[in-house]
């Protein structure tokens, strides 16, 4: 698959990451291109060997608490042409589940999640890097109401770890790399036109990650 382009996406928790690749996914889809998304966020440590309360003690928002190394190997599978089975996380738990998520390749692969940046291996793959940005505060709204309603957490904890982890690690590990992007995304308001950018950039031959 030597015309396959990789596009990352990546920015803070609740800045529209997710909503940002579905609409990418779709208007490449109008164009009659294909397009398979890898979240990094499927690939967290499994912590089944670990008590309860020890797991709800890692920090979550520093790159070591993804299988980056799993994560690379999986992306270098769909750049030759093979299926992967992506890990499913239990974020209730914070443990893997037994079943896998299918992915096959496609000719753009869209790498996603937010810490995607941060980790050097995992950058260098990137042939086109969006960065999407949004307030502390409206990230921390968003958040909040998923996590209570997707994955049973108290407004209490989720404070607490947005205020301890959260907003400290994207401080050192999210925005800092919002430099290094090629698109930056600002605002819902600016979706559409980004969408719009980001499919004339990718171009297969421009966005194939270097050897």
């Amino acid at each position: 698959m030597d015309e396959t382009g990789v596009c990352g996406i990546a920015g803070g928790s609740g800045a529209g990451k997710t909503t940002l690749t579905r609409a990418l996914v779709k208007a490449l889809a109008r164009e009659g291109r294909t397009a398979t998304v890898l979240p990094f966020d499927n690939y967290y440590r499994d912590l089944a060997d670990r008590p309860y309360p020890e797991r709800t003690q890692v920090n979550f928002d520093h790159p070591d608490s993804l299988e980056h190394e799993l994560y690379l190997e999986h992306l270098a599978q769909l750049l030759n042409g093979q299926s992967v089975e992506v890990p499913i996380y239990d974020f209730a738990t914070h443990t893997r589940s037994t079943q896998v998520l299918v992915v096959e390749p496609h000719e753009i692969i869209i790498a996603e999640g937010i810490l995607l940046f941060a980790v050097p291996e995992v950058r260098h793959q990137l042939g086109l890097k969006v960065f999407v940005a949004a307030p502390q505060n409206l990230r921390y709204q968003r958040r909040l109401k998923r996590d209570v309603e997707e994955r049973g957490r108290s407004p209490e904890s989720i404070q607490k770890q947005f205020t301890t982890t959260v907003a400290p690690m994207h401080d050192q590990f999210v925005e800092p790399f919002a430099a290094q992007a090629d698109v930056v995304v600002e605002g819902t308001g600016a979706m559409k036109k980004a969408v719009e950018q980001i499919v004339a950039q990718l171009a297969p031959k421009d966005v194939t990650p270097p050897n």
